[in-house]
């Protein structure tokens, strides 16, 4: 392939992947900045690797799975970097709401008890709109774990959702709220 049938390629791929990948890195990062980085480093990846990356469909979770592990790689670095920023960043509860005359709703609350893999894992169904077959490619596994995975993230989001409270009356249960 000649170089500019190779850019071209590469640039009407980066047109159709750059929202979606900027989308992802706004949402998982505190910075403007960082997000900036964690894009710029995704698709210097992709054009390395262009020639032997996915193509067609199975390009786009590729490259979420590329954007995770640089976005992975970015928050070592901020580890290894501030042992000050690690222990502020503990102290930070993701469940606190955007604006703070604002209480975060239950189901914010109950996402952010949630461990960080599964938050990722529904927060790339939800949010990014992966299929199973995209998440098994941008997480390096196979469907059937995605599917497990993701069953119980799930479970265990909808068990750290507070219960309706449900009385008995006559045999039939009803439901208060």
């Amino acid at each position: 392939m000649t170089d500019g049938a190779r850019r071209q390629r590469y640039e009407a791929a980066y047109r159709e992947l750059y929202a979606p990948i900027c989308g992802y890195a706004l949402r998982r990062v505190r910075e403007p900045e960082d997000a900036a980085e964690v894009i710029a480093e995704t698709f210097a990846t992709l054009w390395r690797r262009f020639d032997r990356c996915p193509q067609g469909d199975e390009l786009r979770p590729w490259l979420f799975g590329v954007a995770r592990r640089v976005l992975a790689n970015q928050r070592r670095g901020e580890r290894r970097r501030s042992a000050l920023s690690e222990r502020l960043a503990a102290n930070v509860d993701p469940g606190t709401a955007l604006y703070p005359d604002e209480a975060p709703s239950e189901l914010a609350r109950a996402f952010a008890s949630l461990s960080d893999s599964d938050r990722e894992l529904l927060s790339l169904v939800a949010w990014e709109g992966l299929t199973t077959e995209e998440l098994a490619v941008a997480l390096g596994t196979n469907r059937a774990a995605v599917r497990l995975r993701l069953h119980r993230a799930r479970k265990r989001l909808r068990d750290a959702l507070p219960q309706p409270e449900v009385r008995f009356s006559g045999g039939q249960e009803h439901e208060w709220t």
